[in-house]
This record gives structure tokens, sequence and C-alpha cells, in this order.
């Protein structure tokens, strides 16, 4: 008679429309069966490639108590017995951790114990009211008693509502059959307290999926099965084979029932809880955050002495550095201020700053308390730790408005370099434009920068400032700073004009307005002022890379012929690489073109050295890389610009890799030439400028004035000078999740590169020759970790890519002649390229299975196309000067 009041009950429900959910009977006993099992792959769907676990057992459910008031008013008690833990993976055989393992020994004694306590359920209409369990039981083993609860929450009715339950305060959809009932959970909207940050940036984030559908089975108007399986997935976006999956299943199924014992009178839930067992207690029915035990782990200065050897300035070049790197920075993460100070204190001068590197990459408080007070910027001995903090804060991940406070803090004091204040500045605003793109724009510390760059640009206090605070502004890129710079681009002096325009070379398509153009075009066609030939060649630039009108591109064709020799040549292969490589603008070039007042012979026969060009580094269906080389020179065949781009593309998305701009001016005295037109009094000047990963760095001199390039043509080796070098923290992926069977998952990505980007400008008036080379080596880690832990057996997957590689650009010229001789060569070197992949399972008692593989190839080495008309001069030419000469070059 039970059973069929069961029936009758669940019948009524389901055909009523009611939003009841499941409704036990009076006096009976339900048996069932559960068991939740867990496996990772790498999205292959293949079972025998995975790692996992499942746990089983048995469960009585009664009904203590129902409400005199309503039927829908109930307490019920769940009790788990009979548990198993084995292999979900059934081919692991005599390599199985739980082999010869009984339940005590895997889950603890205590544990066990804890898990078999039973569980009151409040259930109103359907949906958990309270959740009550005993006070200090273990987390982990609650939170696997909160995921079997969980799947008691249904309603018998087709809508969507908002549940609480172990996954937290989730969206979720029922769609009611007359055999089933699926509750399918938006995972992505469910409001629930966990660790975790990501890359902001597209081309260095990871792509998540999550799915989480429930069946509730019926037969006969009875529910007799409850099958729920939850997906998550990850995937690196610019490199997918750096991707996992993560496959959870629950079942319930009923298997008879029984008689059971009678409800207990009363009409107030709390006085029937005391009445079972005073000791009980209403605990959130949300998964809670639990720590497993770490054991035999290196302690934090433990693990900094067994890989500093790897982290030598020789070894930086090597994968295993940027390795033991990211492996540290996850350490640092966990670790307290007075720890990392002891380190810091300890190190010897050639490792400190890589691991300054490591310190401010970790991005926690205590990391950046202690590194603070490390670094002493009132010194002047420290300059290269100083550096190297800020350039690690320009690149961080997730950088949080406290990190911009402090370099506030630090910019209002005092310093021992000039060259430090100059760079805090500049880190500032790429910290302004990484808060930004994570919705912080109206942080305090956000507006408080903003008026510090805008006010230093309106009434700089020292007027060599002004360049200062434009770099700091071509890092923040935000639009206020606009009409700013447009008065710098437009009235400002060679260097400033210069700077503020490529400055607005960065800014987005919308923000390049009707207004802004009208500006770049008086600069480029010199309507007000004469302008140097960089300062009008980036002006076209931005024109034609910004939706440019008929008009525009008519009077920007017009203008070749008219203008320097070499401008005219750097002009036309500007409008050549456009049509060539299909940028945006080629659409309306086209149009144009067809006038034969804008295309003739006699305009594009123009003759010089210059170029443009753009190609394809790599090129695959979802994401692309590109290269692009300018290069102007005056009209005396000497460097003027030089100008070299590194891009990533995914889709929509767009990542500036690298950028080296080599400037030269004011040397046509050296050779006795005339100088172009508004370039006659330019001062002595050479030097390089770089971005790196979208952050702008402190541009570098090679040297300023008449006497002192006297003074390097005469004592100067040659040898590079370093733009940017260190260890840097580029993908920054961390999830904690909780899945809905009670198992704690978390999703990991990191991606490190050790860099050093160098140049240097050769000049020989004795061969009437100069040469600027720019060299690119970079080691790169790429780490993918996934694991599911229980506290008593964890299952992970660890993929991982790496390699080491370099390019080189190097560009000669003979201007003893006109048209003079030009050599452009840029070269990647072959490189080793090495996947591995590592499943393990593990016992917390230290018995483990591991399965390892690995894979490597070699990529080879090319050289790329740079449009160079005189490419046979390359061949024997450009050789170096003999030793004897040496002298002559700086």
């Amino acid at each position: 008679m039970g059973d069929l009041q069961l029936r009758s009950d669940f019948c009524h429900c389901l055909y009523a429309g009611h939003t009841t959910g499941l409704s036990l009977n009076n006096e009976r006993l339900y048996k069932l069966t559960y068991s939740t099992e867990v496996f990772l792959d790498r999205g292959k769907g293949k079972l025998q490639d995975s790692v996992g676990y499942r746990v089983s057992f048995n469960v009585d459910v009664v009904l203590l108590w129902r409400s005199p008031d309503g039927d829908d008013d109930q307490l019920i008690q769940i009790t788990i017995k009979d548990v198993n833990v084995e292999n979900v993976n059934q081919q692991r055989g005599e390599k199985s951790i739980f082999k010869g393992k009984k339940p005590p020994q895997i889950i603890r004694k205590e544990n066990l114990e804890a898990l078999q306590r039973p569980v009151l359920l409040h259930l109103i209409h359907g949906k958990v009211k309270e959740f009550y369990s005993y006070q200090n039981e273990p987390i982990a083993i609650e939170n696997l008693k909160r995921g079997l609860a969980s799947l008691f929450q249904m309603q018998l009715s087709s809508g969507t509502t908002n549940e609480v339950d172990i996954s937290g305060d989730c969206k979720v959809t029922y769609q009611a059959h007359q055999d089933k009932v699926t509750k399918i959970k938006a995972l992505d909207s469910c409001k629930i307290e966990r660790s975790g940050f990501t890359t902001p940036n597209q081309v260095l984030g990871v792509t998540l999926k999550a799915t989480s559908v429930t069946t509730y089975k019926i037969e006969d108007s009875f529910v007799v099965a409850v099958l729920a399986e939850e997906i998550r997935a990850l995937r690196l976006n610019f490199l997918q084979t750096v991707a996992g999956k993560i496959v959870s299943k629950q079942k319930l199924e009923l298997k008879t029932t029984e008689a059971g014992p009678r409800l207990l009178p009363g009409k107030q839930v709390a006085a029937i809880i005391k009445a079972v067992d005073s000791k009980y207690v209403a605990i959130p029915i949300m998964g809670q955050v639990f720590q497993s035990e770490c054991k035999g782990c290196l302690s934090l200065s433990e693990h900094w002495q067994s890989i500093r050897t790897h982290l030598q300035p020789d070894n930086l070049s090597k994968a295993e550095a940027v390795r033991s790197f990211l492996t540290f920075v996850q350490h640092l993460r966990t670790a307290k201020k007075e720890e990392i100070l002891q380190i810091l204190k300890a190190e010897k001068k050639e490792v400190l700053p890589q691991l300054v590197d490591a310190v401010t990459s970790a991005q926690t408080p205590d990391s950046l308390d202690a590194i603070l007070d490390f670094l002493d910027f009132k010194s002047d001995s420290s300059i290269i730790l100083q550096e190297r903090f800020l350039y690690a804060c320009g690149f961080a991940s997730h950088p949080d408005e406290e990190l911009l406070r402090a370099l506030i803090s630090k910019f209002k004091g005092s310093f021992g370099s000039n060259d430090i204040r100059e760079t805090v500045m500049i880190i500032i605003g790429a910290l302004v434009r990484k808060l930004c793109q994570n919705e912080g724009c109206k942080l305090k510390a956000v507006v408080e920068a903003k008026k510090l760059i805008l006010g230093g640009l309106e009434k700089p206090e020292k007027k060599e400032d002004t360049m200062m605070y434009l770099l700091a502004l071509k890092n923040a890129l935000f639009p206020e700073g606009i009409p700013l710079l447009l008065k710098y681009a437009e009235a400002g002096e060679g260097p400033v004009s210069h700077l503020a325009t490529t400055t607005l070379q960065r800014y987005g398509a919308p923000f390049i307005t009707d207004e802004v153009k009208k500006a770049l075009n008086r600069i480029y066609h010199q309507n007000r002022k004469v302008h140097e030939k960089t300062v009008r060649t980036t002006a076209a630039a931005v024109i034609l890379n910004n939706n440019p009108s008929y008009m525009e591109v008519k009077n920007i064709l017009l203008s070749i012929g008219e203008l320097p020799k070499e401008m005219n040549k750097y002009m036309l292969s500007i409008i050549q690489d456009i049509l060539r490589f299909e940028i945006p603008a080629s659409k309306m070039v086209r149009r144009v073109l067809k006038e034969m007042i804008a295309h003739n012979y006699d305009r594009f026969a123009k003759t010089g050295s210059s170029s443009a060009y753009t190609g394809y580094i790599e090129r695959s269906p979802h994401s692309a890389s590109t290269y692009s080389l300018d290069i102007l020179y005056s009209g005396s065949g000497i460097l003027r610009r030089s100008n070299l781009n590194i891009f990533q593309y995914l889709g929509e998305a767009a990542l500036h890799g690298s950028q080296v701009v080599i400037e030269a001016q004011g040397l046509e005295a050296l050779i006795a030439a005339t100088p172009d037109e508004g370039e006659e009094n330019l001062d002595s000047y050479a030097g390089m400028s770089a971005i790196l990963f979208d952050v702008q760095l402190r541009p570098v001199t090679f040297f300023s004035g008449y006497s002192d390039l006297m003074s390097k043509m005469l004592s100067a080796s040659g040898d590079p000078v370093s733009v940017v070098k260190g260890l840097i923290l580029l993908i920054d992926h961390s999830q904690e999740l909780q899945l809905q069977s009670g198992l704690k998952a978390n999703m990991e990505v990191q991606g490190g590169l050790a860099i050093d980007i160098s140049g240097s400008m050769e000049f020989s008036l004795w061969y009437r020759e100069s040469k600027t080379r720019v060299k690119n080596r970079v080691a790169v880690v790429i780490s993918g970790d996934i694991t599911v832990d229980s506290a008593f057996v964890k299952a992970g997957l660890e993929i991982s890519a790496e390699t080491e590689a370099g390019l080189e650009f190097i560009s000669t010229v003979q201007f003893s002649q006109y048209p003079f001789l030009v050599c452009l060569q840029m070269d990647r070197d072959a490189a080793p390229y090495r996947q591995f992949e590592t499943k393990y399972e593990r016992l917390s008692t230290g018995r483990g299975y591991v399965s390892r593989k690995r894979k490597e190839s070699l990529i080879a080495g090319s050289e790329f196309p740079l449009h160079q008309e005189n490419s046979e001069m390359c061949k024997a030419v450009f050789a170096p000067p003999p030793e004897s000469s040496s002298s002559g070059w700086f």
C-alpha cells in the first residue's frame, strides 16, 4: 500500500502541473545504490586513455517527518553504507592503486566513520530548505554527502528557476516528459566563492566549456533512477594541444523498499531535528573549500635551492629555466612575506634578478609586500633589480588595485635613478590599461593614475617629463588623452611629435575619429608646419589603417612624387604592401587607383631603398602570426627608422607580441650630406624603443649629441645593447571548481618565457656603411594541469610544451652611391619543440600510478622575405669590415 501511495503522489505531482518535487511515502525505508565516478583525459573521450576513480555505496533513505500543514514540507534522513573505491579504468589491473586495499585503508577510518554518519535534508516543494550534519566533520567528506543530497532536489514541471545546491546558486531549466525529467544546470551562472583568475587577452587566454545534465527516470509514475553528468573542458586558445577534460558522473538507483520507522509527530521541524539528535547543525548545501595535505613537500627555501642553478644567467636560454620559474611562482603563491624576504636577502647578485622576476610574478599580497620591502628606490645600486620588478609588474597577468596604488606611492617619492622614475610612470600606464580591461576603470587608484598622467601632459613640471608621460599614455590608451596627443602631435618638437603620433597609432579604430584624422592629415600634408619624415609617415599609417575615406587615400597617393626621395619610396612601399597583404584599406586604395591621375608610371616608378613589407610567420585556420618591417632612410642613405613588428591573431583578437624600433637622426654631418627638409637642425641621436606583449618599455639610447656620438665611434665594440631581459609569466589561468558530485577540481595553465631582446647600430665612415641588428632569443614553456581531488585519492593530467627559439633581423646599407645598396635579412633559427603528457592517480597514503609520454620534433629554421630589391647585394658585398678598422664602428 505504501508503494502505491508513493506512485499516486508522484502521478498527482507530475500531471497536475505543480512545482512539487520528490515526495516520499510514510513509514517506508528506501534502499538505493549510488556511485560517482570521474575521469580525466585530453578531450578524446577514450576511457582507456583516461585516469580517474569511482566511489560507490549503498544508501538508505527514510521520511522522518511531514508537516501537518502540507505534504510538500518533508524531513528526510540519508544514510551511507558499504563504501567502496575503485578505478574507473578497469584495464589498470595489477597497476591499480586500490588493489589489495580495503575502504578504511583508502579513505582512512575516521573519514569512513564520518561518511557513514546520517545527514538530514529538509525539503519544501522539492527544494532544499536546510541541510543538517554534524559539526567538525572533514569538509571533503561533507562535500560527498552534499553531492548525494543535491540529487534529491527537483521539480516535476517544466520551467526555469534558480536553485541552491552543492554547485552554488545556479540557474536551472527543467524539461518534463512522461518518462523522465531533465534538469539542465547553467554552470557559468553559479554563484559560489572560489579562488581563480585568468589572462584577459583572448590570444593568451583559455576557452572553457561546462555542462551539467541530470535526468530523473520515471516508470509507472515512479522515479526509479537519477543520472547526472557534468563536463568541464579547457583549451588554450593559441596552442590547442594544451587541452583537457573532466567528466564527472553520478548514478542513484532505487533497488527496493521496506517497512520503515513511523513519522515523528510535531509541527516544527527544529523540534524534530533536536529529537533525532541534538548534535545536528544546519550547514550550507553549497560545497565548501578544503585543502589536501602535502606530504613530503619541500619548503620554499628548499625548493629555491633545488632550482636556483637553472636560473643562472648562462642557463636562461634553456626551457628548464622557464619550467623552474613556473613551478617556483606556484610555490610563492602559498608563501608568507617573511619566507620570501628571507630568500631575497640571502641570494647572490647573479641570480637575484631572476628571483625578483618570480616573486613579482606571484602577484600575491605577501609577495608584493616582500619585494617592496626588499627594493630601495632611493638607491642607484640596485637599478637592474628595480627595473626587473617594474617590467614584471607591467607584464602582470592579473594585476590588482593594490599594485597600482603601490607604484603611484613610489612615483611620488624620491629616486636614485631618473631612468627608474620614468619606468615607474610608464608601467603605471600599463597597469591602468590592464585594470580597465578587467572592468576596473572606476577604481580609485586608476582614477588617480589617469589624473597623474593627464596632469603631467597638461602642465609638466620639467620639459623632459613630457616624453615620460606620453610613454605612460602609450601604455594606458585611455580616450581622455587623445586631445592632448593631438596637441603634441601637431605642435610638438620632433621627438615629442613622433611619440604622440605613434601613441595614436596604438588606439583602436573607434577612437580614430574624423577630428583625429583631420589633425593627422594636416600633419602629413604639412598644412600648418613642417614635420619630420618619421612623424609624417606615422600619421599616414594611422589614416590608412583606420577606415580611410576616398579623398584621404587619393590625397596620400597624389602626394607621392612631391615628397623627399626616400619618403616617396617609403610611401609607395606602404601602398604596395596594403594591396599585396590585403590589409582592410586595400579595397579603398584599389578604388582610388582606378583614377589615372593617382595611378600612373611616374608615381609608381619612384626609386629608393626605403621599404615596407608584411608577411606570415605561421598561419592556420584559427590563428595567424605576422611580421612586418618598414625601413625609412634619409636622402643621404643613413637609417632614419626601422620598425619590426610581430603580431599574433586569434579570430578577432590580437596581441602585439613585439615591436623593436631603431631610430637615428642628425648624422648627415658625418658624411657631409644635406639633411632633408625639416630636419636641418636635429641633434645627433640613435636609440631603440620596444613594445613587448602590448607593453611599451622605456626606450634605450645608443648615443645622444655629437660629442657622445664621437666618443662611441672611437671606443665602442659593436656589442648589442639589451632592451629587455628576464623571465615573464605570460599565460596565467587558475580555476578551482566545485563538481556537483562533491569532488574538488582544479584547472591551471601557466606559460612563461625567458627573453632577451637586444639591438645595435654600427656605422663606418671608412666603408660608408651602416648596419642595424635586432636579436630576439626566447625559451618558452606552457604547462596545463588538471586535477580532481577527494582528499583521499587524487587524479591528475599534466600537459606541457616547450621550445627554444631565436629570431634575428639585420639591415645593412652602403651609401657610397645612390641609389644606395641595401641588404635586409630576417632569419629564424631551427627550434626544438617538445611535448609532454603525464597522467596519474595517487592515494593520500602515497601509493600512485603514473603514465608519461613525450614527443619531440624540430621546427626548421627559415628566412623571411623582406621585399629587398637589391637582394643580390646580400651575397657578397656586406661582409663585416676587417678587425684593423674596428675603431670606425660603434
